[in-house]
């Protein structure tokens, strides 16, 4: 028998948003009774990470919670509990949602719907797939991406990609010691390449020591 993986229910706050979220009650969790996580090369130990709120994803989506997105296509790579693009979706945003993870649409479709929200757009895809239907976006968005060396390429190309002419990519990382790797192979995408602190972070437990990495191509 598989025990069922446990979950709780949170809300946060933005202004006058409040986003409702249900995720794993922590990092021990596991479920993948049919092997479906283990077939794409998720271990038990990494099966759960998506399943959390990552203070990088809080940063992230307080950074866009007064940001000019409207009139903007726009992409979270790797989206995990998905909070910018819930948050974004409130604000009734053009959003899509993308990650690796076999449980995160359904935990998108719960949590977009604990919310009253429009269905968000998901595509469950790997970044060195070239065939996915995602097409090109105005704005890309993600959080705590640089796991592995070698993801820091394929992080690059997949934005790459999916990057309109005219595209600025935002990027929050933790400090994981491969930003400036990333920076320069998106510098040869023809991306200008600049580094911020996330300012006014009260909202976390803890300081935030990572930066938020932005990447603008064909703006003024």
């Amino acid at each position: 028998m598989t025990t069922p993986a446990r979950i709780r229910y949170q809300t946060i706050e933005f202004d006058n948003i409040d986003i409702h979220l249900c995720t794993l009650r922590d990092k021990q969790q596991f479920n993948d009774p049919e092997g479906i996580a283990e077939g794409l090369g998720i271990s038990s130990a990494t099966w759960p990470l998506f399943g959390v709120i990552w203070p990088s994803s809080m940063v992230l989506a307080h950074y866009l919670a007064d940001y000019g997105t409207a009139g903007k296509h726009i992409l979270e790579v790797g989206c995990g509990m998905a909070l910018s693009s819930l948050l974004l979706n409130a604000q009734n945003a053009d959003i899509t949602a993308t990650d690796y993870h076999p449980e995160v649409g359904v935990f998108l479709q719960r949590n977009t719907l604990l919310n009253n929200g429009k269905d968000i757009d998901f595509e469950r895809t790997d970044w060195a797939d070239k065939t996915d239907t995602l097409g090109l976006f105005d704005l890309i968005i993600g959080s705590d991406l640089l796991y592995e060396d070698e993801h820091t390429k394929l992080l690059a190309d997949f934005m790459a990609r999916h990057a309109s002419k005219q595209c600025e990519i935002i990027i929050v990382d933790p400090g994981r010691g491969r930003k400036n790797k990333l920076g320069v192979l998106m510098e040869e995408y023809g991306f200008k390449y600049t580094q911020l602190e996330a300012e006014h972070v009260d909202y976390l437990d803890q300081p935030f020591k990572g930066r938020i990495l932005k990447f603008q191509r064909g703006l003024a």
